[in-house]
């Protein structure tokens, strides 16, 4: 399945992973919808596709994926201006970093409307169309969403339930040729760690890992194309994600402490 002429919607396509997506996918000759919340960021991964001459494979429909009219008039307005909808990516989301026992309990409902709820919402109002082209959804995961990381208690909620959501859909409609991709990147050089929350809901402002030294965007999005290609069911992208996959299932107890010490040695722990 070459996606060329094919219809995909990225969320949370102005930065990171999403804006590699974006480009990934225009660059294979895909009709890409650029959504995110921030039109000026948008317009600008426009431009940038513009020196590639592919700005005309890129249309920009904004949108805040955790309100519901938003997803909807996301969707509504992909099918008026193209009459159908091949691949959804839901990628848009939001980090965090604090104690449980620390932080406000707002900062784990803005993470779970974000990366949760505005995965349900955008699969809602997609679903039909995306059953009508025996179409894709990608579901951007993470580790997190099969191991609990500490201080990140919202965010390994969240895709946990974005995973155990996005499972339940595959199988109910495991006869009508839909495709759902369930990808988690290993940690990926990204704005998400500076916007990521602190306990008091205020954004982190700096990374705590040397972003040069992991898996670049455009890495993460190349590998996602190729697995909505070949219809994979998930994607591990990297041998530290595949080591945690396969120490969960067999030694759990030990994971659980080389996670924590992984963790408490980050720069300004909250342990």
């Amino acid at each position: 399945m070459e996606l060329k002429d094919k219809v995909v919607i990225i969320t949370g396509s102005s930065s990171g992973i999403g804006k590699a997506c974006a480009e990934a996918f225009a660059l294979h000759g895909a009709q890409v919808i650029i959504s995110g919340r921030n039109i000026e960021k948008l317009n600008e991964v426009v431009k940038d596709l513009k020196k590639w001459r592919l700005d005309h494979s890129a249309t920009v429909i904004p949108a805040d994926v955790s309100k519901e009219a938003d997803c909807k008039n996301l969707i509504e307005q992909t099918v008026n201006q193209f009459g159908k909808i091949d691949v959804l990516v839901a990628n848009a989301g939001i980090s965090m970093r604090a104690l449980f026992e620390h932080v406000d309990l707002k900062v784990i409902e803005q993470l779970m409307n974000t990366n949760f709820w505005g995965t349900v919402y955008c699969t809602k109002f997609a679903l039909p169309y995306l059953l009508k082209s025996h179409g894709s959804i990608v579901g951007i995961s993470s580790i997190a969403g099969i191991k609990g990381l500490p201080g990140r208690t919202g965010y390994s909620a969240s895709k946990f339930a974005m995973e155990g959501f996005l499972e339940t859909i595959r199988i109910e409609n495991l006869k009508k040729g839909l495709h759902v991709l369930i990808a988690r990147p290993g940690f990926t050089a990204s704005n998400i760690r500076n916007t990521a929350l602190s306990k008091d809901g205020k954004a982190q402002g700096e990374s705590p890992l040397d972003e040069s030294k992991i898996m670049q965007p455009d890495q993460v999005a190349e590998k996602i194309y190729q697995a909505v290609v070949k219809r994979k069911r998930e994607l591990v992208m990297t041998s530290e994600g595949k080591l945690v996959v396969c120490l969960n299932k067999f030694f759990p107890s030990f994971l659980d402490r080389m996670v924590y010490n992984k963790m408490a040695k980050e720069k300004d722990s909250p342990f």
